[in-house]
């Protein structure tokens, strides 16, 4: 390899393509002393593949920018990592991970028996004679197939209903601004992404705890409701919810988490609802969020699963790994992924934009293939 470059002075041009295709490898750089401190000694995987897959995540800029990254193994921590000015007390934003948790909120008061899955969902304006949207579901509105017209992001942004109700004119009230929304096709008959439905079932979760329309006691029902049922039997004691203007959840977006917090989220759904053994909400809801949608195999209760999307842009990776994998996914890249085969979870906070999702979910994916199943 040394002397290589003196021989290319006195060989012929012509031979230089063959040089080059008898090359070597290129060795791999040496990695950093934060990389492998990174990663426990024992991680139940080849401790510097693992560290070098983690370290691909902050190193590697075509990735977008990584803030936090979480493993665990069996329950435990094996590798966690932070980029500048991030750390293990940052909360950060969910995104649409926070659906997951409006949905377990949703499972628990129908366990209570204030709300039912397969009954009208009472919104108020649906209950009116002859309005139509009175035949859709909870069911439905779990599984994102509402019917109700919905635009979830558009060029102009300014265009997308989602952006409209979030931070433009329906962003006082929200689930006013998502209930208004005429039907695009029959209830239960079409699958579609919207980040509306999500806020209508944190409306119906307020509207089950409480009867007042004072935003204050609105927050303070969800608020004590989510906390003492679901929030503090986790352990996610730096979830931070907002909530709109008339005191609604802003279940589809808006949850802030500690990584370790969000790691914690994600082995309650590993263990189908239970935390040390008590069960949280019933295993049967946490099955029922698993479960594949009709009109779409890669989506179940307000949870991405890992199989085909009938648009063809992949959330998960189906060709990688097993069916049964799932996720809490957000906007710009945020996930908690869970492997039951290999009893892992894998969290990922940061900001990708979407044309490099793609990538980045094969790099998790590196990931989730160093373990193996027992």
């Amino acid at each position: 390899m040394i002397l290589l470059p003196r021989l290319s002075l006195i060989l012929p041009l012509a031979l230089l393509p063959a040089l080059a295709g008898c090359g070597h490898d290129k060795a791999p750089q040496a990695l950093s002393t934060a990389a492998l401190a990174a990663v426990v000694a024992h991680p139940g995987a080849p401790r510097t593949a693992l560290a070098r897959k983690v370290d691909d995540l902050f190193a590697d800029p075509t990735l977008g920018e990584t803030r936090a990254l979480l493993v665990l193994h069996k329950g435990q921590i094996v590798a966690e990592r932070y980029a500048p000015g991030y750390g293990p007390r940052t909360p950060l934003v969910g995104w649409s991970m926070s659906k997951t948790i409006t949905a377990v909120l949703v499972g628990l008061l129908v366990s209570d028996g204030r709300l039912r899955l397969d009954e009208s969902a009472p919104v108020p304006t649906w209950q009116r004679a002859g309005d139509p949207r009175g035949e859709i579901t909870l069911r439905q509105l779990l599984q994102m197939r509402s019917g109700l017209r919905h635009v979830e992001s558009a060029t102009p942004a300014g265009d997308a209903d989602t952006v409209r109700m979030l931070v433009l004119d329906g962003r006082d009230d929200e689930a006013a601004y998502a209930e208004a929304q005429p039907l695009e096709a029959v209830p239960g008959s079409k699958w579609e992404y919207s980040t509306a439905t999500s806020v209508i079932l944190a409306d119906l979760a307020a509207r089950a705890l409480t009867d007042s329309k004072d935003p204050a006691i609105r927050r303070q029902a969800v608020g004590d409701y989510l906390r003492t049922r679901l929030l503090d039997p986790v352990g996610m004691t730096s979830a931070v919810p907002e909530y709109d203007a008339a005191g609604t959840l802003e279940g589809g977006s808006f949850i802030h988490a500690t990584a370790r917090d969000w790691a914690k989220f994600g082995e309650f759904l590993r263990h189908n609802g239970a935390v040390n053994g008590a069960q949280i909400v019933p295993s049967d809801w946490i099955r029922f969020m698993r479960s594949a949608a009709p009109h779409n195999p890669g989506y179940g209760g307000q949870l991405w699963l890992n199989a085909p999307q009938p648009s063809g842009k992949e959330e998960l990776f189906p060709e990688r790994g097993a069916r049964n994998i799932f996720a809490c996914v957000g906007h710009l890249g945020q996930y908690v992924i869970v492997v039951p085969d290999s009893e892992l979870t894998i969290v990922r906070l940061g900001k990708t934009d979407d044309p490099k999702r793609a990538a980045l979910v094969q790099k998790l994916a590196d990931i989730a293939q160093l373990y193996r199943p027992d």
